[in-house]
């Protein structure tokens, strides 16, 4: 019997899906593994009541989803955003385990997140929503079971809550459920810049691949959150000029190059830790929309989800895309991109370095022995390069696109545990 192929009106989600489909079939993977691995094992909600700082009650929607845990506990952030939903946490844990198997870690993929406005809210409402949020959740995370970390709008301090919560709940210190956490609280040296250095890695290593030149190459990083910071540094770092950043308060160009590190600390000293207000001589300011637009040789859209998508894919200038957030590419945009011949390296393949981060974290707090960041940064390029080169090489001998390449590397690992371990699990 055929499979009946899942859609979903999610963009992100219908989008995965369709990556997956479109791989397996390709793979010729059998029916009944297709089947397993389009769906999640579980999927939770929960309400998370909350009385704000004027005596009200409010109540949030809460969401954790484990998509599979053939390879090993689930693995996934929690994002604090207005726009969370059951389908975004799906899609992005469905994504999560492809990311986590291409990166040979020994991880399926979680997800989860609190559908709130964190602008809208004081610290202390933050700290009571994590707290409810930690608790409602507690029954189905663990260090072997689920393990979540900061995503969009949460950070070290969240985790703390988080982990503190769950541990007073059992009675025991939990510092292996969560990853990301304060490096004086069993977090790990070089976590904050790992998915950043991540991605730039990767770009810096399709120049080499393409015998290229980083030196001078221009860049256009869409997002100056954690990812899109840390990935700006790396480039200027390896020689390339920034010539385009952006956040919420809109596109800051500069054609002979902004000064990143200026940049950094301008946002890392700003109340709302936004670029707004930063200067520079040449600076011109322009619409968010414009630097997806920006001419350049390497676009890094690290923001959020569908950032390029069927309406704006035929305006990018860029040569080369190296996907920093999850989903940023949607397939109607990807076959637009693909005619102009523009490259793509795919988001679990190029913003995995956080992931692999968190599983160096993992194992330091389940062995209570941690590394200096000079052992932490080795691990993860070394991992980094050679994940890329796998991609890369399997790409060019079957003559595939680098996200085909990818899908597939990584679905048939997740299938063989599957078989090996059997259906029931």
């Amino acid at each position: 019997m055929a499979v009946v192929k899942r859609t979903s009106d999610n963009v992100l989600l219908d989008t995965a899906l369709k990556n997956f489909y479109a791989a397996t079939e390709e793979m010729g993977l059998e029916d009944g593994l297709v089947e397993i691995l389009s769906r999640s094992e579980r999927k939770t909600c929960v309400s998370i009541p909350v009385e704000m700082d004027d005596g009200t009650i409010k109540v949030f929607d809460g969401f954790r989803v484990a998509h599979s845990s053939a390879v090993g506990p689930a693995k996934g952030g929690v994002r604090f955003h207005p726009e969370v939903c059951l389908d975004e946490c799906e899609a992005l844990a469905f994504m999560m385990t492809w990311k986590c198997s291409l990166a040979g870690i020994p991880y399926g993929g979680g997800k989860g997140g609190v559908c709130c406005n964190p602008l809208e809210i004081s610290p202390k409402e933050k700290e009571r929503i994590c707290r409810t949020f930690a608790a409602r959740i507690e029954p189905v995370v663990g260090a072997w079971t689920d393990v979540p970390a900061p995503d969009v709008n949460t950070g070290g301090q969240e985790m703390v809550w988080f982990m503190d919560t769950i541990s007073k709940m059992r009675g025991r210190l939990e510092p292996a459920i969560f990853t990301g956490k304060p490096i004086p609280l069993w977090g790990s040296k070089g976590r904050n810049a790992a998915t950043g250095l991540g991605v730039a890695t990767c770009a810096i290593e399709l120049m080499n691949a393409l015998g290229k030149p980083v030196k001078g190459a221009t860049v256009a990083v869409q997002g100056f959150g954690n990812v899109g910071t840390f990935a700006a540094l790396t480039m200027i770092d390896a020689g390339a000029k920034v010539v385009a950043i952006s956040d919420i308060t809109g596109t800051y160009y500069c054609k002979d190059g902004l000064d990143i590190n200026k940049a950094f600390d301008h946002v890392s000293n700003h109340p709302k830790k936004l670029l707004e207000g930063f200067e520079q001589p040449g600076l011109e300011k322009r619409d968010l929309a414009a630097l997806v637009t920006t001419e350049c040789d390497i676009l890094l859209p690290c923001a959020l989800e569908g950032a390029i998508n069927g309406k704006n894919a035929d305006e990018v200038k860029a040569k080369y895309i190296v996907e920093g957030a999850n989903g940023p590419i949607t397939p109607d945009a990807d076959a637009v991109l693909d005619g102009k011949g523009i490259l793509v390296v795919p988001d679990f393949l190029a913003n995995s370095g956080g992931v692999i981060g968190s599983y160096f974290e993992w194992c330091q707090d389940l062995g209570g022995f941690f590394w200096t960041q000079e052992d932490y940064n080795n691990r993860l390029l070394r991992i980094m390069k050679d994940n890329f080169k796998t991609v890369w090489d399997y790409s060019q001998s079957k003559n595939v696109k680098m996200r085909r390449a990818a899908f597939m590397a990584a679905i048939q690992r997740v299938a063989d545990a599957v078989k090996m371990r059997g259906v029931f699990m």
